[in-house]
C-alpha cells in the first residue's frame, strides 16, 4: 500500500513539474509571451537584416511604384537591411493575416494598419512595440542624430494625427497618410432641380434635394437625368456615416474605457430617417448598390460620399474612373465636407493608414524595422504618396515643402497628377484638420465600428424588402447586432470594468494552467482508484 501511495505521489509531482514547464513557456516563448523590446545602445551595422513590410494599395500602380522606390532608396542608405514588400488590396485582409500570424509567431516586421486593429493585436503580450521610447531616442528617434536621412522631429508630425496613434497609455503607431470623408456633388443636377449649393451642406438640404431627384415621368424615367436609373444619395462607408452623425448630434457611441453607448434613442431616430429616405429610393449604400463613383460618373447619383482618398475615381474626367467612356455623363463636380447638423461646429472623422512595428526576439531587427518605418515619414515618400490620391501628408515638414505647395497650386492643370477634384479633396482636409475627430480605440472597437454600419445596412435592406421598420424592429435589430458582433462583454459600466476587468495575460494563463492540471490530477486519481479496486476484487 505504501508503495502505491509513493507511486501516486511521484506521478503527481511529475504533473506539477509539467505544469510549471507549460506555464514558463507561456511566459517566455512564442509570440504571446515575448519579452518587452528594449532599445539597443547602438545599431549593429556589421550584421544583415531582412524585414517584411505589409502594405495596402487600391490596385494603384503609382502607389506600388512609390513603395518600391521608397524601399530602394532606403536600402541604398542601409545596404545591410533588405525590405520585402507584401501588398494587399484590403485592410481587412491585412488584419486577418496578422491575427493568424500572431498565433504562429510569424507577424510582419512593419505593417500599415489602423489603430482599431492594433488594439486587437495587443491582446497578446508584447506583440506590438510601444514607440514613445523610440520617438525620444537621441540617436535613432524622430530626427535622431544617427539617422542617414532627414526625418521629421516629433513636433513636426501633425498633433491631431499623432494622437490618433495613442491608446492604452502608449503610442503604438505612427501616422502614414490621412484622409477624411467628402461629399462629391453633381452641381449640374442640383441646379437643374432648382437648388443652389449652400456654403456648407446640411443633412436637411441633402435629404431634400435627394428626394426631389426621385421624381419620374409616367414611363418611369427620372426627370433629372432622363435615365431609368437614379440613386440620388449613396454612402460608401455606413460605419462612418453613423459614427459622424452621432458625433454631430452629441450622442453616445463609446467611451475610451470601451463602454458601448451606441444603442440609444438618437441612433434609433437616425435609423428611422435612413429608413424614410431608403423607402423612397433617395438613399442607398455601397454594399447594397455598388461604388458611389460609378453612379456619380454615369449621371445616376447627385451626392456621393466617399473618402477624400477616393477622389481620383470621382467626376466626369476622373483618371481612375471604372466605367466605360460611353456611360460617362458630363457634369460639374463640387467637393464638400460631409453634411452637418450644426454648420457652426462641423465634425468629420479623421482616418487613414498608420504604421506599427511588431516585436521580435532580436532587438536589432526591431530597430532596423523602426528605421524603415521612420523613412516613410520623409518628405520624398510623404509628398509622392499624397499626390496619388486625396490623402494629405502627416508632417508639417512635408506639407510646407516647396514640392507639395507647388502641387496644390496647380489644381486643374490636367486630369491626372493635377486633377482638380483630387486636389480639392486634399485642400478640404487641410482646411478642416481642427474639425476632425477619432473614435476611442480598445479591444472590440473594430467590432463596434462594424456594428454601427451594419444597422444602417440592415434598415436599408429591410425597407427595400418592404419589411415593417418600427420600434419592435429596432429592438430586435439592437439585439441581433449586439449578438452578431459580440458586444455584450463590453456593455458594462466603468465601475464594473474596474471590478471585473480582464485579467492580465500571465494571470489568465496561470489560472488556465492550474485548471487543466487539477483536472488531469483528478482523472489520474480516479483512474488509479479504479485500478486498485479491480486488483482487490481479483485478489478476493
Amino acid at each position: 500500500m505504501k508503495k502505491e501511495k509513493k507511486k501516486i505521489c511521484s506521478r503527481l509531482a511529475l504533473l506539477l513539474v509539467l505544469m510549471g514547464v507549460m506555464l514558463s513557456q507561456t511566459g517566455c516563448h512564442g509570440s504571446r509571451g515575448m519579452a518587452a523590446f528594449e532599445i539597443p545602445e547602438n545599431f549593429d551595422n556589421s550584421r544583415t537584416y531582412e524585414i517584411t513590410f505589409w502594405a495596402k494599395n487600391d490596385t494603384n500602380k503609382t502607389q506600388t511604384d512609390i513603395y518600391k522606390r521608397a524601399i530602394q532608396d532606403f536600402q541604398d542608405l542601409y545596404p545591410n537591411i533588405t525590405v520585402n514588400l507584401r501588398l494587399y488590396t484590403d485592410y481587412g485582409r491585412i488584419y486577418n493575416d496578422v491575427i493568424t500570424n500572431i498565433s504562429t509567431g510569424t507577424t510582419p516586421n512593419v505593417c500599415i494598419t489602423y489603430p482599431d486593429h492594433i488594439a486587437t493585436y495587443l491582446t497578446g503580450t508584447n506583440i506590438v512595440v510601444p514607440l514613445e521610447g523610440l520617438f525620444a531616442d537621441e540617436r535613432y528617434g524622430l530626427g535622431g542624430s544617427e539617422l542617414r536621412f532627414e526625418g521629421p522631429a516629433q513636433g513636426e508630425i501633425i498633433p491631431q494625427f499623432l494622437e490618433e496613434c495613442a491608446f492604452n497609455e502608449h503610442y503604438y503607431a505612427i501616422p502614414f497618410m490621412r484622409s477624411t470623408e467628402a461629399c462629391y456633388v453633381n452641381k449640374t443636377y442640383v441646379e437643374a432641380l432648382g437648388y443652389s449649393l449652400p456654403e456648407q451642406l446640411t443633412w436637411d438640404f441633402v435629404w431634400e434635394v435627394a428626394e426631389a431627384a426621385t421624381a419620374r415621368d409616367s414611363q418611369g424615367t427620372y426627370l433629372v437625368n432622363g435615365q431609368k436609373v437614379m440613386i440620388p444619395f449613396i454612402y460608401k462607408s455606413t460605419d462612418n456615416m453613423m459614427i459622424q452623425m452621432l458625433r454631430q448630434k452629441g450622442a453616445g457611441y463609446s467611451t475610451p474605457a470601451g463602454e458601448i453607448r451606441i444603442f440609444n434613442d438618437t441612433t434609433r431616430e437616425l435609423l428611422y430617417t435612413v429608413a424614410e429616405h431608403a423607402g423612397t429610393g433617395a438613399f442607398s449604400t455601397f454594399k447594397i448598390s455598388s461604388y458611389p463613383a460609378n453612379f456619380l460618373n454615369a449621371g445616376q447619383c447627385v451626392f456621393a460620399i466617399d473618402s477624400t482618398a477616393g477622389a481620383t475615381w470621382m467626376g466626369t474626367h476622373a483618371p481612375l474612373s471604372d466605367i466605360s467612356e460611353e456611360a460617362l455623363v458630363e457634369f460639374e463636380t463640387e467637393v464638400y465636407p460631409i453634411p452637418q447638423f450644426d454648420t457652426d461646429h462641423p465634425q468629420m472623422i479623421s482616418q487613414g493608414p498608420s504604421v506599427c512595428i511588431f516585436n521580435k526576439p532580436d532587438c536589432q531587427e526591431v530597430l532596423a524595422s523602426w528605421l524603415f518605418a521612420q523613412y516613410l515619414l520623409t518628405n520624398e515618400v510623404q509628398t509622392a504618396y499624397a499626390e496619388t490620391e486625396g490623402y494629405v501628408p502627416v508632417t508639417s515638414r512635408a506639407r510646407d515643402s516647396a514640392q507639395y505647395q507647388d502641387y496644390l497650386s496647380r489644381c486643374g492643370e490636367d486630369n491626372s497628377l493635377y486633377y482638380d477634384v483630387k486636389i480639392k479633396a486634399s485642400r478640404l482636409l487641410l482646411s478642416h484638420v481642427e474639425d476632425t475627430f477619432v473614435t476611442p480605440v480598445f479591444n472590440g472597437s473594430t467590432s463596434l465600428r462594424d456594428a454601427a454600419g451594419q444597422m444602417i445596412e440592415n434598415v436599408t435592406k429591410s425597407v427595400n424588402r418592404r419589411e415593417t421598420v418600427d420600434d419592435a424592429y429596432m429592438d430586435k435589430l439592437y439585439g441581433d447586432v449586439t449578438s452578431l458582433y459580440r458586444l455584450q462583454s463590453t456593455m458594462q459600466t466603468s465601475t464594473d470594468r474596474k471590478e471585473l476587468g480582464p485579467l492580465p495575460p500571465m494571470a489568465a494563463a496561470l489560472l488556465g494552467g492550474l485548471g487543466v492540471t487539477w483536472a488531469l490530477i483528478g482523472v489520474y486519481v480516479v483512474r488509479e482508484a479504479m485500478k486498485n479496486r479491480k486488483k482487490r476484487q481479483n485478489t478476493h
